[in-house]
């Protein structure tokens, strides 16, 4: 009887209940955010390394510049990875005094949460080698190239009835 329902279901075009659609970051926005993240750098004359992972914490692209240590690379993925779990700008969390077991909240200027247009959180862009206002310049300006934004958007005030 069971299989006679799932059948008839599938003949007569009943819809099948679906998770939701949500946006997802793509590769091509992720290299995009990398690329121009690369081209910022060296208008600075900066070498720094620029991972960027998605809402989970998986890595999409990564670039390490020539002259740029490997530690350098740890440390972007560390901010990367605080801001795409947290949503929030390590220059945020730096303020935060987070207990020693909370490794993946960076205290370090450079993380830059990746925001779609409608505020859905994407993932995070870490980028490690520069003072730490230009590390968070640089991946703010990738984010913003690929049009994403780098910050929660504030949705619009209702107007008043």
């Amino acid at each position: 009887m069971h299989r006679f329902a799932i059948a008839s279901a599938l003949l007569l075009g009943v819809p099948a209940s679906a998770q939701t659609a949500r946006p997802v970051l793509d590769y091509a926005s992720a290299a995009k955010i990398r690329d121009t993240c690369v081209a910022w750098a060296r208008a600075h004359n900066i070498n720094v390394a620029i991972v960027v992972l998605e809402n989970h914490g998986m890595p999409m692209t990564l670039a390490h510049m020539d002259g740029v240590s490997a530690g350098v690379g740890e440390i972007a993925m560390w901010k990367a990875m605080s801001a795409a779990k947290f949503g929030r700008a390590t220059a945020d969390t730096a303020t935060l005094n987070p207990p020693a077991n909370m490794p993946s909240v960076a205290t370090i200027t450079g993380g830059v949460p990746i925001y779609s247009a409608d505020g859905v959180l994407l993932g995070g862009v870490g980028t490690s080698g520069g003072k730490p206002a230009d590390d968070a310049a640089c991946g703010t300006a990738g984010i913003e190239a690929a049009g994403l934004k780098a910050a929660k958007p504030i949705p619009a005030a209702a107007p008043a009835q």
